[in-house]
């Protein structure tokens, strides 16, 4: 029996902070106490994160910029690392788990200078560089998707588990895909926690763009950025498009779930979403990423036969008019594409990982006894 809790530590982004979630809810159910270690911007997000304890510890993002603003970087680590370990004797968890993004780092370091056991969560098909740096001081690497590319070095390491998703996803996959009985096509548009600009430059325009009959049956969910609203609006309120419009919206699984095509970035925790609820997608990869990521994680849903991948330079409004008079035309293709999404999710992901945190952990005190 575990009697200590169990530390997790996630950046401040959506992309860290929900499968870190889905693992507490897990831990949770099963009478295990969890806290998270995280940085400022996680802090919205505290009302709903099921953690007994929530700590903010300085970080540093050392890549980019100046060599004073590296510098200044590195000391911020070096003073989170130091904070991180006065923490961990404070706490004393069965284990640490990291979800990637920079203020993993000083807890996982820590961890590895008190002899604390530890693993990492990697969501993307390609290993970020924070997990990177941590991946040879963690006991396991539990890998989102299964074609995450790993060092020959670390594949004895690595567990696939799939990517946890909250609660409310598994509410959303229940709901079966949508009819088009009432002849409205409902389509889903989204960027990322904050928005994408790219999004609403070319969504709006190529929706206006499409045949009057096609137009009048549409009906558009979009998240765009609070400086992009007024004008989207405006595009499709002078086309007559039935659309709502908003920076975030808190039921995402469940717009997801409402909607018959998702246009969105390719971020894990989007793709994954889309898979476990099982909606046929077309995702535009962040292009000037240094690992490439995101376009990863596109190709695990293509080549699932549940998304297509378009690059951001293809991803013009002349492009997607004529894919979307396409798709609105087959909705048995659509269908079809459901189907291939959802059967590569991965709907335990969250209990898969728990299990293997807690096997972690048992192996840890065992070596310590």
């Amino acid at each position: 029996m575990i009697d200590s809790p169990i530390l997790l530590a996630a950046g401040g982004t959506g992309g860290h902070l929900f499968p870190a979630e889905a693992l507490a809810h897990a831990l949770a159910e099963r009478g295990l106490p969890a806290e998270l270690v995280t940085e400022e911007r996680a802090l919205r997000y505290g009302g709903s994160f099921p953690a007994r304890a929530m700590h903010v510890i300085p970080a540093g993002t050392p890549r980019g910029g100046s060599l004073f603003a590296k510098a200044q970087a590195v000391a911020r680590l070096a003073i989170g690392t130091a904070q991180a370990v006065a923490l961990l004797r404070q706490v004393k968890p069965a284990v640490v788990i990291g979800f990637g993004g920079y203020p993993t780092v000083p807890p996982l370091l820590a961890a590895s200078y008190l002899g604390v056991p530890s693993a990492l969560h990697e969501a993307n098909g390609v290993m970020g560089k924070a997990n990177r740096f941590l991946a040879g001081r963690v006991d396991r690497i539990a890998a989102g998707l299964p074609t995450l590319a790993a060092p020959p070095a670390l594949k004895s390491k690595v567990v696939v588990t799939g990517n946890p998703v909250r609660p409310n996803v598994l509410e959303a996959a229940e709901i079966p895909y949508p009819s088009f009985d009432d002849w409205i096509f409902r389509l889903l548009v989204a960027g990322g926690s904050q928005g994408a600009r790219v999004m609403a430059d070319i969504v709006p325009a190529a929706v206006a763009a499409l045949p009057d009959a096609l137009r009048a049956n549409i009906a558009v969910v979009q998240q765009a950025r609070p400086e992009d609203i007024a004008r989207v609006e405006a595009i499709y309120a002078g086309a007559n498009v039935s659309a709502e419009i908003a920076p975030f919206f808190a039921d995402f699984p469940a717009r997801v779930a409402a909607a018959h095509y998702v246009i969105a970035r390719a971020g894990a925790s989007t793709v994954s979403e889309l898979a476990v609820i099982g909606r046929p997608a077309m995702l535009v990869p962040l292009p000037h990423a240094l690992d490439q990521d995101q376009a990863a994680n596109a190709a695990f849903l293509e080549q699932a036969g549940g998304a297509e991948t378009v690059r951001q330079s293809d991803f013009t409004p002349e492009f997607l008019t004529g894919r979307l008079c396409d798709l609105i035309s087959a909705p048995a293709q659509l269908a079809a594409r459901a189907k291939a999404a959802k059967s590569v999710g991965v709907a335990d992901a969250a209990e898969r990982l728990a299990d293997l945190i807690l096997d972690v952990a048992r192996k840890g005190a065992a070596k310590r006894s």
